[in-house]
């Protein structure tokens, strides 16, 4: 990039942000701790879902970002002060807060902040725009869908995000669910409680899991139900508050499941939707949830979609190669018709 055209970047960058810096009277160590949460945790979600970077040293604030965000995000801090004078402040005041100062509308034009997640095996970090972008969205909203062929992430970056919720107290449990529908094969009757008989439907979760937290400590949580596998016809009638839930293989929904599940998110619960609409496995004449949900709810403030492409497979390079092989058939397909 040629010195001319560097600087006129960075000069229509530095036209579209600004900072504000501002103290909060009067000073108060017990009130500016319930404001900023555990670890800084609620001004961490501020920063996500408005798109801006809060400092602070004591009671004195600098918020720089996007120009519309700032002056927004600063009303909002001097709003959530004066409620952590009379009130404990905790996820579900933030969330509620942000909601009502139309926190989704607020500096739309920032890009995605890179989300770092630690867990026991080190860092997990997006490779690429779409797993960057789901990573943040999954942070900022409390439903999330993730919708892509195999190997692109997406199943493994909700338990990523999952274990780091559970890690930092932001959750208190996690659920897993999964619907128990066979993939083109019959398995038969399977022995065991209601855990070992959805086991084989929920693997991959199990095996990102183990990675994640390693064998013994999933086991103990297991255990303890902080942990919680359920197939998803064992969800209605429940309400989920302080949960992460990932609802995996939700092509395989059907619309009222999918309805049902949705409807179960309660306060301070994180809901990830993942699935692949090429590997439906429901009989013929039934229309998936996922696909469904997918028309319906696109545009509802509050709910994110991330739909990954060949691109983003981040396993062998042939399964991109696959994938991008079977797209084409299918395409060529609806154009003429199947080959018999």
């Amino acid at each position: 990039m040629s010195p001319a055209l560097k600087e006129s970047v960075l000069n229509d960058t530095v036209s579209r942000t600004t900072a504000s810096e501002f103290a909060l009277d009067p000073a108060d160590a017990e009130r500016l701790a319930n404001l900023a949460g555990p670890f800084d945790g609620h001004l961490r979600m501020l920063e996500l879902r408005l798109g801006v970077e809060i400092a602070n040293r004591g009671n004195i604030f600098r918020i720089s970002g996007p120009k519309d965000a700032v002056p927004r995000a600063e009303k909002l801090v001097h709003a959530l002060w004066n409620d952590a004078a009379s009130e404990t402040l905790d996820e579900g005041a933030i969330h509620l807060r942000l909601t009502e100062a139309g926190a989704d509308r607020i500096g739309q034009d920032y890009h995605p902040q890179d989300v770092t997640i630690r867990v026991k095996r080190g860092t997990v970090r997006g490779r690429g725009a779409n797993q960057q972008k789901y990573l943040h969205t999954i942070a900022i909203n409390d439903i999330n869908f993730g919708i892509g062929p195999a190997g692109t992430g997406k199943t493994f970056l909700a338990v990523a995000s999952a274990v780091e919720a559970l890690n930092e107290g932001r959750v208190h449990r996690l659920i897993l669910v999964r619907p128990a529908v066979e993939a083109g094969e019959k398995l038969g009757f399977l022995p065991g409680d209601l855990t070992q008989k959805v086991d084989p439907y929920l693997r991959p979760l199990y095996d990102a899991l183990y990675e994640m937290l390693g064998v013994e400590k999933v086991i103990k949580l297991l255990e303890k139900n902080v942990i919680e596998i359920a197939p998803l016809a064992y969800m209605r009638g429940r309400t989920l508050n302080d949960a992460f839930v990932i609802l995996d293989e939700a092509q395989n929904t059907s619309i009222e499941q999918m309805k049902m599940f949705l409807t179960r998110i309660g306060f301070g619960s994180t809901a990830v939707v993942t699935g692949d609409m090429t590997q439906i496995d429901l009989p013929r004449h039934q229309k998936s949830g996922l696909k469904d949900a997918v028309e319906v709810l696109r545009g509802v403030d509050g709910i994110s979609f991330t739909f990954f492409e060949s691109r983003d497979v981040v396993r062998h390079p042939l399964v991109a190669r696959i994938v991008n092989a079977y797209d084409a058939r299918d395409a060529t397909d609806k154009e003429t018709g199947p080959q018999g």
